[in-house]
């Protein structure tokens, strides 16, 4: 458990160092709220993408094809449970209700599960990162909106996550074999997963109020339900896994007890919302993760788990 503890301590600490680059970045006019925008982009269209892919480039097996249903399948059930608590606890928000549904799981959970794991368990987060993405695209936008028009095949259908699931789960069944000058700079784009999206997180920070974000009460509220009362839940369910799956439990935890994602922050000045307040709820849950992440994961060792 203490192992388990310094390594993902380690990449929280290292993440953070990434987050001062990115508000050094945009203090001192290094970079701009454009250039942030373009950064945010090229990791949701380009570099999450070729993580996704990358972890369908093994050799199939039989084993892994269960594997890989039982982890989507999982992971739909962790995600419901989330978007039920936050509705439970914030339905007369819908801003902190989709931002607490919804985890940094793409930008902060991916490097968590490569660096407690390895990189091979990315394969068991795609799914979940895909649906993740997928209902943040159409029912989170559809609720912060009260648009149903995003509530459409043809939306879900333009995620380039759902794109890259489909396209990996192709891969994998299929055993489309991938040349080394793909898999190469697939490789490298993914090592950029993190870096990239931190210095992004940085950029939100710098841009914010910092004493709006550690004096406005509510921000607590909504960091506490995000990063302690959702992770718990889910290490409770995902207890009902067997003893052979619990590796697809361990990365299932460790993507939903992400903080809020920085997405809902995207979507909030995409539709003309409030976006101040999505980025301080996505900067204090960020900030506070540092403590809370390493302790769910240590929780979670105790019932088996990691």
């Amino acid at each position: 458990m203490t192992g388990v503890f310094g390594v993902v301590l380690g990449q929280i600490l290292l993440m953070f160092l990434y987050l001062i680059i990115g508000y050094v970045l945009y203090r001192t006019g290094l970079i701009t709220q454009e250039g942030s925008k373009a950064l945010a982009h090229l990791l949701l269209y380009c570099v999450l993408p070729c993580v996704v892919l990358k972890s369908f480039c093994i050799e199939y097996s039989a084993k892994g094809a269960v594997e890989l249903a039982v982890s989507i399948a999982a992971g739909a059930g962790v995600l419901l449970l989330s978007m039920a608590v936050s509705w439970l606890f914030f339905r007369k928000d819908p801003m902190a209700q989709i931002g607490v549904a919804f985890s940094n799981a793409g930008f902060m959970g991916l490097p968590l599960v490569t660096a407690v794991l390895g990189g091979e368990a990315v394969f068991y987060a795609a799914g979940f990162v895909a649906l993740l993405n997928a209902l943040q695209w159409t029912y989170g936008q559809a609720k912060l909106s009260g648009d149903k028009k995003y509530i459409q095949l043809g939306a879900v259908l333009k995620n380039p996550l759902v794109l890259s699931l489909l396209g990996g789960v192709m891969i994998y069944f299929c055993r489309i074999p991938v040349p080394q000058i793909l898999r190469t700079p697939m490789g490298a784009i993914a090592g950029m997963n993190a870096p990239l999206a931190m210095i992004v997180l940085g950029v939100y920070l710098a841009r914010t109020d910092l004493k709006a974000i550690f004096t406005r009460p509510r921000l607590y509220a909504l960091s506490a339900v995000r990063l302690v009362v959702i992770p718990l839940l889910t290490i409770v369910c995902l207890m009902l896994l067997p003893a052979g799956w619990r590796q697809i439990g361990t990365v299932l935890i460790i993507v939903n007890a992400a903080p809020i994602g920085s997405n809902i922050a995207v979507y909030a000045q995409r539709l003309g919302l409030d976006s101040s307040y999505a980025v301080q709820m996505v900067c204090l849950s960020t900030l506070l993760s540092l403590i809370t992440l390493p302790v769910m994961l240590s929780v979670a060792a105790l019932f088996g788990f990691v």
